[in-house]
């Protein structure tokens, strides 16, 4: 157990590392960023920060010993950088390991028994036509790492499609199109201890690739499938020792959920938990990884529904704090570019 007035070094500097540092200091404890960028709104809510590439082993080093314990706010840190801070590192690098490449995360959760949409590897033009022929269009072709928020991906409604595509040259995946009804996200966290606690499930709408409203509860056809998806995501947190908060992304469809994607992190549809939750994602996480007992994840209101700001729409905070039923949460960001998550608006249901 790690106590109050220790140091998390966070990897990453952006909003989630900005969050998960606030939530930090609420429990008594100091938070140093690590990242390669020398402008991090998370860094502006730490007492320390450190800016140096990923592979800078010496950085790494003198971060590390400043640390008691060490997180990531994002899935796409390098991993072979990682090895000498393994030991303090929570979650295990394993989960980054398997989340950053799409093939071995499809690969591993069917393993689990969780169902992904129909795939196959994509590793020449030959691939990409043979997946066409066996998959079928429409589809969507996917970069196997990285790419995230709608990025490093191509949609291919016809065959035609594909034959004018410039394959990028790097690994990718072909999936099927889903037929869903609605898209949600399980959310839990897992205890140092093995205890494990869920919090109420979002139905998810994105536009655009970008997550722009989580509604708790969610619609019956989603909450039918919540059971499924929990279930799934337990395996997974108990397959990778996992520590910390984990999301599990699924479709709904009339035939049960289609697994889409896991986020070993905390997670934008899981925003809501701060005044919507009596514990939220942050603190949780935080207690997760110091060694802590988990708080109550019990929702603290009939509903909650949570709004992202993109681009513009930060804009609007003067309109948004006009009603007092708002919470608005600004990340700090200096320009408001097209597809940028500014901020997030979380509104309670109390009757």
């Amino acid at each position: 157990m790690i106590p109050p007035g220790e140091t998390i070094g966070i990897l990453g500097g952006g909003q989630l590392g900005r969050m998960i540092a606030m939530a930090a200091a609420q429990l008594g404890y100091r938070a140093h960023v690590y990242a390669p960028e020398a402008e991090s709104i998370a860094a502006e809510v730490c007492g320390g920060f450190t800016c140096a590439a990923w592979d800078d082993t010496e950085a790494l080093a003198r971060f590390a010993a400043d640390c008691a314990v060490i997180t990531y706010e994002f899935e796409n840190v390098p991993v072979a950088p990682l090895a000498p801070l393994t030991d303090k590192l929570l979650a295990h690098p394993r989960a980054l390991e398997t989340a950053q490449d799409r093939v071995n995360e499809k690969t591993f959760v069917e393993a689990l028994g969780g169902r992904p949409a129909p795939w196959a590897a994509v590793n020449s033009r030959a691939d990409l036509d043979a997946a066409i022929a066996r998959i079928g269009t429409p589809g969507i072709l996917k970069t196997r790492r990285d790419g995230y928020d709608g990025k490093g991906q191509w949609r291919i409604m016809s065959p035609a499609d594909a034959e004018g595509l410039d394959l990028p040259a790097a690994a990718l995946v072909y999936e099927g199109f889903i037929d869903f009804r609605a898209e949600f996200s399980v959310l839990m966290c897992r205890g140092a201890d093995g205890d494990i606690r869920f919090w109420d499930t979002p139905e998810n709408v994105h536009k655009g690739g970008i997550l722009s409203v989580s509604t708790i509860p969610g619609s019956n056809l989603v909450q039918d499938q919540v059971a499924e998806g929990r279930a799934l995501a337990a395996k997974v947190a108990e397959a990778l020792d996992y520590v910390g908060v984990l999301t599990l992304e699924f479709f709904a469809t009339e035939n049960g959920p289609v697994f889409n994607e896991m986020a070993p992190r905390v997670h934008n549809s899981g925003h809501w938990t701060i005044e919507g939750a009596i514990t939220s994602q942050f603190e949780n996480h935080v207690r997760a990884i110091c060694g802590l007992p988990l708080g109550d994840t019990r929702l603290a209101a009939k509903g909650v529904v949570m709004n992202n700001l993109i681009g513009d729409e930060v804009h609007d905070w003067a309109q948004i704090l006009s009603d007092p039923a708002n919470h608005l949460h600004l990340y700090g960001k200096a320009a408001a570019r097209p597809g940028r998550k500014m901020g997030h608006v979380t509104r309670l249901i109390l009757k």
